[in-house]
């Protein structure tokens, strides 16, 4: 059985999803609160949910600041944005703040069901939209050169490679552009999803995005 916490501030909709969560096997609801405050009044150490469903846009304390609270104070926590807003700054904020996925407040309930399971299982979930302004995004604003970062667990071409991950190149044409064979490029991804744990080009832009190896403008006032 796997718990989840619900933070929206609309009453009506939250009630909705509790009871579409709790019909679902393996799957209960822990508590509900309105923001991101109420929750962490809410939580107990000795009993935690395995994921929290959180909308971005609450008074009081919003879904920004509550992931990056939760991120710090309890990183076990997987969080999954649930939100209005398809705006690729305010998806890249949460990503950044420590969100594992998000998804939009249209999906039907299969697909809710899906990012929450892939949430806790695997790490992460994010559907073809908005993967797409994911990518979208990082290709229009990120510049890729010859900075060489400092990561100490990655290697200059796998860095190199990692933040061509985030073009609308494909892996033919990543091979192509750092000059090695397709196998090489197949080498680095696999190497790379074995050191992030990751297991999707989505996975590894979002450590791209967390760790600001590209440049990403985001807009701070953004939701």
């Amino acid at each position: 059985m796997y718990y989840v916490s619900l933070v929206d501030d609309h009453v009506l909709l939250r009630q909705g999803l509790a009871s579409i969560i709790n019909s679902m096997s393996n799957l209960k609801v822990l508590f509900e609160a309105d923001n991101g405050k109420h929750f962490i009044q809410q939580l107990k150490p000795n009993s935690l949910p395995d994921l929290v469903l959180m909308d971005v846009s609450m008074p009081e304390m919003d879904g920004f600041s509550t992931a990056k609270w939760l991120t710090v104070n309890y990183p076990s926590i997987k969080i999954l944005a649930l939100s209005m807003m398809d705006d690729e700054h305010v998806i890249i904020r949460m990503l950044r703040n420590g969100a594992r996925g998000y998804v939009l407040k249209n999906i039907n309930p299969n697909e809710l069901r899906l990012a929450i399971e892939s949430v806790i299982t695997n790490g992460s979930y994010f559907n073809d939209q908005v993967s797409n302004k994911l990518i979208s995004s990082l290709y229009k604003s990120q510049e890729i050169g010859d900075v060489k970062f400092n990561l100490s667990n990655l290697k200059e071409r796998e860095v190199e490679f990692l933040k061509y991950v985030c073009t609308d190149y494909s892996y033919k044409q990543i091979a192509d552009k750092m000059c090695v064979g397709t196998r090489t490029v197949d080498g680095y991804r696999e190497t790379l999803f074995t050191k992030l744990q990751v297991k999707s080009r989505i996975g590894l832009a979002m450590f791209a995005i967390r760790s600001g190896l590209v440049n990403v403008h985001v807009k701070e006032k953004e939701a």
